[in-house]
């Protein structure tokens, strides 16, 4: 038997050098042409709109989206909502949010793996590229069983390039195939049919037109065979062998000449690039329905984002001085659950990451918020040592298994005694985008032992050097450190309350350090409501000011223009609802740093992620930090605003007023790519500003967002093509290049991951004059570690003189080698049928033994459609194998079933054709075949990892 192995996919690896133009479907624009980005969102759209279809038939509800090519996320989003009361604008942020997250980690396939005929199934590599297609589709449905969506996204959205690109290089839309080749997609048949090495494929092009360069005997004998391709000048190819073709393809000008892709319109094959498009989409559906049957349907719609909505996420400090730090923590997060369950308020995630010194963890993640409670009831205030605590080794785990963007918040009343992490936390918020606030109470204890070993507790003020570590990591990530003493600490916590409220926006955030006295204008616009104001600092003096001139100054609890409650270090000004609309202005003065932060609940907001230009004039995705002084591309979606105009797209400094102003140039109602000209040397945030169609108001109405999350340029870049594989205690070797625009320098590296697997790497590398170096990283996950346990891995390099530095951050999924190949084996035992005409006065039964042979064995059962009772029993047969008996009841007016066996560790869904007239078992014999009146059954055996 073959063995199989997990790919772990790196998403968004930056790179310092342009990419050779790739030979795929464009990655993300082609005017004209469908692109990775169209056929994935589009097979996402379709799956999870049957997906919410077949939900709602069972639970007697009508479905009229019609499914099709043309379906929208919002169409989708609306029609899988069980009412437009459940509706909500960050339902819509994070869904296609979830969706941009899949299809930028297709296009980054071009990036990273140019080259590599496997990844495109060219030079005939279908056995390699088949590996990597169903090698994913096993680590998505690991990743999904284990909760580890992110990685889960990463993984599906890579082997849906390498399916994709299988019918644009291969002749199976030449053939007049009208399916899928569903063999893609299954590990354990042989792929048969195929062109043999030295079989000859083609025929020189005439000219120009290559329409019929493939040679008969080939389509009339359905062999299978794709395209050439090297970029290198005077490569050759096997005789009579296709090339993929175009400019670059040096094997399309040795005989025979031009080429079969069907990248785009204008390729060799570009006319039949639409049906070739069209295939892919339906072969992305398909796969995306073997990953759903082996996964449910809850977790599918989990896995594309549309069930999750905001996310309680705590890190708190459990030494013996906490205990009213934990009380408080627990009754906020109680009082969230209790007044929002049910609701669509209601968190679909809760994450709870504990630490004291020297332990941290372990990470809870959960949509059950019994668990959540359970777990947090459980915390207790106990001994630690002495201070300080491992407060960023408990940060770090809640960074890699929260959601991205994310609002995370930290108990503590002690320094960090891990603040070597700082960086890695930096880099982690960056690429998270998630807010992280701080709760910090004015007295930690410091913990002695006496001679008897009792625990003393000493209060005494946190030094301003341990502080201000906190106030660098919440203001680069957008979030506050609020400064309280112990029992003012439920005042506090208003914040937890608000950052947990649905479609929260940032309309801006101003951090000063050092200080000046000055006036900040904001915009609010009609669909704004829920307006909060949040000035944080030791000593900040503030008079705001309505668009029609009245003022209220900061030390008036009640004015005219809002509330504000003082606690500790903040200030928190929660605006009336009268009146909203205009330019705001707060001036504001202070002898200490501080920050400004305007936020709010409304429809509209937005994404955004660098791009960098591929030589075919395509865009593929960057993730590390983008090059100062050089120009860069930011892909920008408004969401929620279909009624919006956006007219300025800048990078703002983050701790002053200067700005960088962006080009805009618009895909579409929604999207556009925007130019910057210049990166600059300080810490930015990206704002958008606008105009807001009002259908009450006259004229369009301004407005502004902002993302909280601050970025940062780099002089340096770090490069990497991993090789997508993690075992358990296998170690991982990963080569690096550092690399920089300057000569010469020495640079610190550091390489860590969230899970605490061994890592080894070079301390420091040392750049020639060449301007790069490599290294290599090796990486061992522990012998038990769970198949498809995600672990993210950064590896930061720091210029030691000018402190500047750059990382990357990779996911990946760890799993066992599998070898199981065998099917599960359903044998029909018996069908009682007699339906009448009046189908309501009766029922009928089927009962089937169902094994897995000598395999691993089923490890579950479950009805994929029909709306009857399943019953399962499990049972030894006579020669020792284990059966599992399932019995199934329904109403005679519900005649069709299909049950869904997963076997527990092979790697793909094996299908049946559609159902029939009578009863149909896939992949083993049928017993007793007796035909229904009105119905069928259809019996789906299902391998799954």
């Amino acid at each position: 038997m073959v063995s199989l192995v997990v790919v772990g996919v790196c998403l968004l690896c930056g790179t310092l050098f342009q990419p050779p133009e790739v030979a795929a479907f464009k990655p993300l624009f082609k005017g004209g042409s469908l692109t990775h980005r169209e056929i994935t969102q589009l097979a996402i759209l379709r799956k999870t709109a049957e997906v919410c279809r077949d939900i709602a038939t069972a639970q007697g509800h009508n479905f009229t989206l019609p499914i099709n090519n043309k379906l929208t996320p919002s169409a989708v989003l609306k029609a899988c909502s069980a009412s437009a009361a459940s509706l909500s604008a960050v339902s819509y942020h994070i869904f296609y949010s979830t969706i941009t997250e899949i299809f930028l980690s297709n296009a980054v396939v071009d990036q990273l793996f140019a080259l590599s005929e496997a990844h495109h199934i060219d030079n005939e590599a279908f056995d390699k590229g088949r590996d990597l297609i169903t090698q994913g589709i096993a680590a998505v449905k690991a990743s999904v069983k284990q909760g580890s969506y992110i990685s889960a996204r990463i993984t599906l959205g890579a082997l849906c390039h390498t399916l994709q690109d299988f019918y644009s290089h291969s002749n199976w839309v030449e053939m007049n195939e009208t399916a899928p080749f569903s063999m893609l997609i299954k590990p354990g048949l042989p792929l048969s049919n195929l062109a043999g090495p030295s079989t000859p494929t083609c025929k020189s092009c005439s000219g120009s037109n290559c329409r019929d360069n493939i040679l008969p005997e080939i389509l009339q004998h359905k062999k299978l065979t794709s395209g050439y391709f090297s970029i290198i000048p005077f490569s050759t190819k096997p005789a009579g062998k296709c090339s993929h073709g175009g400019s670059i393809d040096w094997t399309s000008y040795k005989e025979p000449t031009g080429g079969i892709n069907k990248d785009d319109i204008s390729s060799d094959h570009g006319f039949l690039h639409l049906r070739a498009a069209d295939m892919a989409i339906n072969a992305t559906v398909e796969a995306l329905q073997d990953i759903r049957l082996a996964t449910g349907d809850q977790a599918f719609l989990r896995l594309v984002g549309l069930s999750q909505t905001t996310v309680l996420a705590f890190v708190i400090d459990t030494t013996g001085s906490m205990s009213d730090d934990i009380e408080e923590a627990k009754r906020v997060s109680f009082s969230i659950i209790d007044s929002r369950r049910g609701t669509p308020e209601e968190p679909s995630e809760y994450i709870l990451v504990p630490f004291n010194d020297p332990d941290f963890g372990p990470l809870t993640r959960t949509g059950n918020a019994d668990i959540f409670k359970e777990r947090i009831n459980s915390l207790s205030a106990d001994g630690g040592g002495d201070a300080p605590e491992m407060c960023l080794s408990g940060l770090l785990w809640a960074l890699a298994g929260a959601p991205p963007s994310s609002d995370i918040f930290v108990f503590t009343d002690a320094a960090a005694k891990d603040f070597a992490l700082k960086s890695t936390i930096l880099a982690m918020i960056e690429r998270s985008r998630s807010t992280v606030t701080f709760m910090l109470t004015d007295a930690f204890a410091r913990r002695r032992r006496a001679a008897s070993q009792s625990q003393l507790f000493q209060l005494r003020s946190m030094p301003l050097s341990d502080k201000q570590l906190y106030r660098d990591l919440a203001h680069v990530s957008g979030g506050q450190t609020i400064e309280v003493q112990k029992r003012a600490l439920s005042q506090a916590t208003a914040v937890i309350t608000d950052a947990s409220t649905l479609d929260l926006v940032t309309v801006l955030q101003v951090v000063r350090s050092p200080v000046i006295a000055e006036n900040v204008s904001f915009v609010l616009d009609p669909s704004l409501s829920n307006v909060t104001v949040y000035v944080t600092g030791d000593s900040p003096v503030f008079t705001i000011y309505s668009p029609t001139g009245v003022s209220q100054s900061g030390s008036v609890a009640d004015g005219p223009l809002g509330s504000i409650l003082t606690v500790g270090n903040l200030k928190r000004v929660k605006l009336n609802s009268d009146n909203q609309t205009g330019e705001w202005k707060i001036s504001i003065n202070s002898t200490h740093s501080y920050s400004l932060k305007v936020t709010g609940q409304s429809s509209v907001n937005f994404l955004f992620n660098f791009v960098e230009r591929s030589e075919g004039g395509d865009f593929t995705p960057k993730a590390n930090r983008p090059f100062i002084g050089r120009n860069a591309t930011l892909f920008v979606s408004v969401t929620g605003g279909d009624s919006v105009t956006v007219t300025d797209v800048l990078l703002a400094e983050a701790s002053g007023s200067a700005v960088v102003n962006g080009t805009i140039k618009s895909l579409g109602a929604t999207d556009f790519l925007v130019n910057i000209d210049r990166i600059p040397e300080w810490a930015f945030v990206v704002q958008l500003k606008g105009l807001l169609n009002d259908s009450i108001r006259s004229l369009p109405s301004r407005f502004q967002r902002q993302t909280p999350t601050q970025q940062q340029g780099s002089r340096i870049t770090i490069m990497a093509q991993p090789n997508n594989t993690i075992e358990p205690g296998i170690p991982f070797h990963l080569n690096f290049t550092l690399a920089t625009n300057a000569t010469g320098g020495s640079y610190t590296i550091q390489a860590r991951t969230d899970r605490s697997f061994n890592v080894s790497f070079p301390s420091f590398l040392k750049l020639g004059t060449e301007g790069s170096a490599e290294g290599t990283v090796t990486l061992t996950a522990p012998s038990d570690t769970a198949s498809g346990t995600d672990v993210t891995l950064t590896i930061e390099a720091e210029d030691s003189e000018t402190v500047d530095s750059n990382y990357m951050a990779m996911r990946f999924t760890v799993m066992t080698k599998v070898t199981d190949f065998s099917s599960p084996v359903c044998q029909i035992l018996s069908i009682k049928a007699d339906c009448p005409v009046e189908c309501s006065r009766a029922s009928w039964e089927l009962s089937a033994n169902l094994t897995d042979n000598n395999g691993t064995g089923i490890a579950g059962v479950s009805l994929s459609r029909g709306n009857g009772s399943l019953s399962l029993s499990y049972v030894m047969s006579a020669n020792g194998t284990n059966l599992t008996v399932a019995s199934y009841n329904a109403s005679c007016c519900s005649q069709e079933v299909e049950l869904v066996a997963v076997d527990r560790h092979i790697q793909t869904n094996l299908r049946p054709p559609p159902p029939f007239s009578r009863p149909h078992v896939s992949h083993s014999e049928v017993v007793s075949p007796l035909k229904m009146s009105n119905g069928s059954v259809t019996v789906t055996l299902l391998h799954s990892s």
